[in-house]
């Protein structure tokens, strides 16, 4: 069962070795690693098989609202061998905010965002607001006149 927050959308966008990679956040744990059995893996020799965890909690008065905390680790007390860098500060865990950028080792980042679903008269979500174009410089080409 996911719980949904009807006011934002949580996206945690992640670049590794293979280029970037989006997730919407829509259910209460993730794991975060190397090893394939994690939830959101990430591709880089320099990043643990469980390097993080990322587990959502309701915020207090408000059942709609929610935020999400990153722990170093397997979330059971065993660390990454690296740690996390959350906006230039080495920590063991962190309420994300907003633009947040978590570093998992060289060249493995994240960035959480909480977008504002608008909704028009109707009630319909205003597409456009996720319409979020990533594009890796490799996936460019030089087109001659």
């Amino acid at each position: 069962m996911t719980i949904t927050d009807d006011n934002k959308s949580h996206l945690f966008i992640i670049e590794d070795e293979q280029g970037r990679k989006e997730f919407s956040l829509l259910y209460p744990l993730y794991t975060i690693g190397r090893d394939k059995k994690n939830d959101i893996r990430l591709i880089s020799q320099f990043v643990s098989r469980r390097h993080a965890t990322l587990v959502r909690f309701t915020r207090q008065n408000e059942a709609q609202s929610y935020y999400h905390r990153i722990i170093d680790g397997d979330g059971k007390g065993k660390a990454s061998a690296n740690g996390l860098m959350i906006n230039g500060r080495k920590m063991v865990s962190h309420d994300l905010k907003n633009e947040d950028e978590i570093v998992f080792g060289p060249q493995v980042r994240a960035i959480y965002y909480v977008l504002q679903k608008d909704t028009d008269s109707t009630g319909n979500i205003d597409a456009s607001e996720y319409d979020i174009t990533l594009i890796n410089p490799g996936m460019t080409e030089d087109f001659e006149d």
